[in-house]
């Protein structure tokens, strides 16, 4: 019996996929998760797995076509079938069977997806079970489930197994579920040149560049934004930095915390004593979160995306920190859920140019989020560190872009003192 093959839906928000390399040709056999082809959302990457074994007996689309999703783009089956009913650019009003005939709008109805945790290991036709309790536990705490063996029913992972595996980090923790699973992605498509010249080209602007410029366009244009300057004693900061690097690489601890991701941990600390910050502004009202969904800048070979990390106020310092490695990896490689780069997932962003040297900038607020924090490089300032003495103290800049129209310049600078004084003086 042929069996279609459908555009995948990645994410709620995509209606459309741009169909990138295909795997296999017409006519080659082709087994249950073989890969056939690639395909691409506006800014992440995927390969589409075949479900069943049989011959390819034909393709509805070609490299480079935009494939609404949940459309036929192939079918398989027996070598001679037909699959002329499953061609979603055949003209029906031609067909003796359906001429004439109102057979009103026809919809394809989508698998329903089997509500069950397992991820799938790198090892062929290996999957882990793991309970949602046990899943939550091993997000927050940044444990790497791979690396444990279930104690419950058939295997599967429990909460008691991620307790263990906390407690025993430097045995059975290593790294990260993503660099074991994550696919690298399909290379970017080439530049099309439009006009050579004897000095010069013109090319074509990439999709993703399309985006992201009309997305700042946008932001500057609907938004009264405006950039306050603040620096926070570092000191506490690269103390905690070298205590979290010791203990990973001494195998005590899970996650080798950065800088980037202890500043996170203290925003979101300053945002649930601000939330008014943590919000949308929607022009006659504001949608106010009880929940911190935290957006991270991240620089890709394909343009900058900022995924999101839902819930981060649930989790401890190395929970975020896996977190934040997990979306930053999957927007590297492609694969990152596209519905976590919808400026509505995150309630408010962090984008870091402190790797660059950069001392102070205005980061662009990621609309309708109603604020951004820049954080820029650590140098050393003169400040006073006991009455009448002065030294060099690292200190580390921090930029906060705001929405006027939903803050005050008052309400901004107290959140902003607000994080600088969760730096100097966090604790995890």
């Amino acid at each position: 019996m042929a069996i279609p093959v459908l555009m995948p839906r990645q994410g709620q928000s995509v209606e459309s996929c741009i169909l990138g390399q295909w795997y296999k040709s017409v006519g080659d056999e082709v087994s249950e998760g073989d890969i056939l082809f690639s395909y691409e959302t506006d800014k992440a990457s995927f390969e589409e797995e075949a479900k069943e074994d049989g011959i390819l007996l034909a393709t509805f689309f070609e490299e480079g076509d935009e494939v609404p999703v949940l459309v036929n783009v192939a079918v398989l089956g027996n070598k001679g079938e037909s699959f002329d009913e499953f061609n979603p650019n055949a003209d029906t009003s031609t067909n003796p069977a359906t001429a004439g005939a109102d057979t009103g709008p026809v919809e394809v109805e989508e698998k329903p997806k089997v509500i069950e945790f397992e991820v799938e290991d790198i090892s062929p036709n290996r999957r882990i079970r793991i309970s949602p309790l046990a899943k939550k536990m091993a997000e927050k705490l940044g444990v790497d489930i791979l690396t444990l063996k279930g104690s419950g029913p058939h295997g599967r992972i429990i909460a008691r197994d991620v307790e263990a595996a906390e407690k025993e980090v430097g045995k059975t923790v290593t790294q990260p579920i993503l660099s074991a699973v994550s696919k690298p992605a399909p290379p970017p498509a080439p530049v099309v040149i439009l006009e050579p010249g004897d000095d010069f080209e013109i090319k074509a602007i990439p999709n993703i560049r399309k985006l992201i410029a009309n997305a700042m366009y946008q932001s500057l244009q609907n938004s009264a934004q405006l950039t306050h300057h603040m620096s926070a004693d570092a000191r506490q900061l690269m103390k905690l930095r070298k205590k979290f690097k010791n203990d990973f690489a001494g195998g005590t601890a899970s996650q080798n915390v950065t800088i980037n991701d202890l500043v996170c941990f203290a925003v979101t600390k300053a945002l649930l004593k601000f939330p008014q910050v943590n919000t949308h502004y929607h022009g006659d009202k504001m949608k106010w979160f009880k929940k911190v969904h935290l957006g991270l800048a991240v620089d890709t070979e394909r343009g900058l995306m900022v995924p999101a990390v839902k819930n981060a106020d649930d989790l401890s310092i190395t929970g975020l920190s896996y977190q934040l490695q997990q979306v930053a990896t999957q927007s590297k490689s492609g694969n990152i859920n596209p519905d976590l780069l919808n400026p509505a997932a995150a309630t408010f962003t962090v984008s870091n140019l402190g790797n660059y040297g950069v001392e102070m900038f205005t980061p662009v607020i990621n609309l309708p989020q109603t604020a951004i924090l820049g954080v820029c490089t650590i140098i050393p300032r003169p400040k006073e560190i006991e009455e009448g003495v002065y030294g060099f103290v690292p200190m580390i800049g921090l930029s906060l872009t705001y929405n006027h129209q939903a803050l005050d310049g008052g309400e901004a600078t107290l959140f902003l003192a607000e994080i600088k004084n969760q730096i100097e003086k966090l604790e995890v």
